[in-house]
């Protein structure tokens, strides 16, 4: 079997296990936040935290629910590794700086997990289990409620009431990340990752040295890590260590699991908003851009580009042998059209349109299927631009599921996809202008270039991965990288919220035979077309650039 042809049938074997899991798990979810019941465990936690969980929230309420929250969580997790040197199970590690404690409690708690630091190197058990893994489970539930109460917002009608962001939070993670990542761990642990807590021990010699190994609780981190789309590693070289995904199994099923949630949560959003077709739209919009990206992809790093591709059947150089060029191209669009960002291959070694193409699906604003949460809000936004494009396009008011998109609803649209190409393009040309962070550059031109660009666009859009030559632990990009990842989360949710309530207060609009049709492949092709040609436009002078100039010129 040729690898190209393995690649389509590993393609085929995700699809169907999607499919699968699309049904039950989407209705899942939206039962899970429509219940008025509470678990035993829930009502021990919010009378830990003190809160009611029967109270509603208007949208000023929820988003502050929101940032408080998070806030809490950033400061934190910033104290646990400034006083990781004291902790037990530290494994003999040093605190960590106060740069780099700032730049991982951010990166952690927006759910970016941009990592500065090598995993095995820096951070003991604790600070790994108590302080990362959480931040894994609570960041992607924040995402998922903060969709959530978009969806009520087009739900429900003369109310600006979108739920409970406590109630929320609590059962995103106890209901569906906690039960899904137990499994995920055990799955994992029979295909070969290590769980344990053992320390630090010496496994060799290696070029005159002695080659040491620590162990962790990876397998459970690595699920979370997944489902979540969270992306940090154990381990610094991430899903290609062997530790965190042994074989062509595994890595097959770390890729469903960071698509898992992301699509099935267009099945809750139909379910809640009483139209299941609304829901596949969505997700065909999602699918049609995967899968393009995928193709692209797989394309590009099989085109045979002069003798060494020839011998090696494509571009091997920075990808593991046991999951060749198709399982790290399926791996690669599938981390970077969500929010993941965990890697199997080097980003950095990929051809210059495949970086160009992971560098796009970021830019997209990862909405194909996206983040936990964010992946389905980001979606809705861009819905809402498409049926406003196309009532300009007729003449006439647009609607969306029975809402009218008038001034005040498409100014937080428009400012939810400004934010992050602002904070990307920004932030990358004050760095190439600066003497400073162009020192971090291990390559110079277009690839050098790409590294940056990548870098801020990573972190923006929360995604987390990177090209490796870039070396970002230094007091620049640490201090930045933080910053654009704080903002590029939650600057958004802002405009999200105030949409939702926005949609919340509106009466039901009665459809006409002059109603755009949001639930048929016509408005699927003109929502496809919204995103590419949103992104295209913004972006397309910096792609060009970078990943575009190298790809043209190789």
């Amino acid at each position: 079997m040729g690898p190209l042809l393995a690649g389509v049938l590993q393609l085929l074997a995700l699809l169907v296990a999607l499919a699968l899991a699309y049904r039950p798990l989407g209705d899942h979810m939206a039962r899970v936040y429509s219940s008025d019941r509470h678990l035993r465990v829930e009502k021990w936690l919010y009378k830990a935290i003190g809160a009611n969980p029967a109270t509603e929230m208007r949208w000023p309420a929820y988003l502050r629910g929101v940032l408080a929250f998070s806030a809490v969580s950033v400061l934190f997790l910033y104290l646990l590794q400034r006083f990781q040197g004291g902790l037990p199970g530290s494994l003999g590690f040093s605190s960590i700086s106060p740069a780099l404690a700032f730049n991982t409690a951010a990166s952690f708690v927006s759910n970016t997990n941009w990592q500065a630091y090598y995993g095995e190197q820096t951070m003991g058990h604790v600070v790994q289990t108590g302080g990362l893994a959480v931040q894994n489970f609570l960041s992607a539930a924040v995402g998922m409620a903060v969709a959530v109460a978009l969806v009520r917002g087009f739900a429900r009608s003369r109310t600006g009431e979108l739920g409970n962001f406590w109630s929320d939070l609590v059962r995103g993670t106890v209901r569906i990340l906690l039960p899904i990542s137990v499994i995920g761990a055990i799955v994992l642990v029979a295909c070969g990752a290590i769980q344990n807590f053992a320390g630090i021990h010496e496994v060799g010699q290696f070029m005159g040295g002695s080659q040491q190994w620590n162990g962790g609780a990876v397998a459970s981190q690595e699920a979370i890590k997944e489902l979540g789309t969270n992306g940090g590693g154990y381990f610094n070289a991430n899903s290609s260590h062997p530790f965190e995904n042994p074989n062509g199994i595994s890595n097959l099923f770390e890729i469903f699991l960071l698509l898992l949630i992301p699509f099935a949560m267009t099945r809750t959003f139909g379910r809640m908003v009483g139209s299941v077709k609304q829901g596949y739209a969505i997700l065909a919009a999602m699918v049609t851009i995967w899968i393009g990206f995928t193709a692209l992809m797989m394309w590009t790093e099989f085109h045979h580009g002069g003798p060494a591709f020839d011998i090696a059947g494509g571009a091997l150089e920075g990808k593991e042998t046991r999951f060749g060029v198709a399982g790290s191209s399926l791996f690669g669009v599938a981390t970077t059209l969500t929010s993941t960002g965990a890697v199997n291959s080097a980003m950095s070694s990929f051809t210059g349109f495949g970086g160009g193409i992971a560098l796009l699906g970021m830019q997209l604003g990862e909405i194909a299927p996206g983040g936990v949460g964010s992946g389905l809000y980001g979606a809705l936004i861009m819905a809402v631009i498409a049926v406003f494009l196309a009532g300009l396009m007729v003449g006439r008011t647009p609607e969306y599921l029975g809402r009218k998109i008038g001034g005040r609803e498409i100014k937080f649209a428009a400012c939810y996809i400004l934010i992050t190409p602002a904070l990307v393009l920004c932030f990358t040309a004050v760095a190439m202008a600066l003497p400073t962070p162009g020192h971090s550059m291990t390559n110079s031109g277009p690839h050098g270039f790409s590294e940056i660009l990548y870098a801020y666009t990573s972190a923006a859009n929360n995604n987390g991965s990177a090209f490796a030559g870039l070396d970002a632990n230094t007091q620049w990009f640490n201090s930045t990288l933080g910053v654009v990842m704080l903002l590029g989360r939650f600057l958004p949710m802002v405009f999200v919220l105030a949409l939702a309530g926005s949609l919340a207060e509106q009466r039901p609009v009665p459809g006409t035979a002059g109603t755009l049709r949001t639930d048929k492949p016509l408005f699927t092709g003109l929502l496809v077309g919204t995103i590419m040609i949103v992104a295209g436009l913004t972006y397309f002078p910096a792609l060009a650039l970078g990943p575009l100039a190298e790809g043209l010129a190789s």
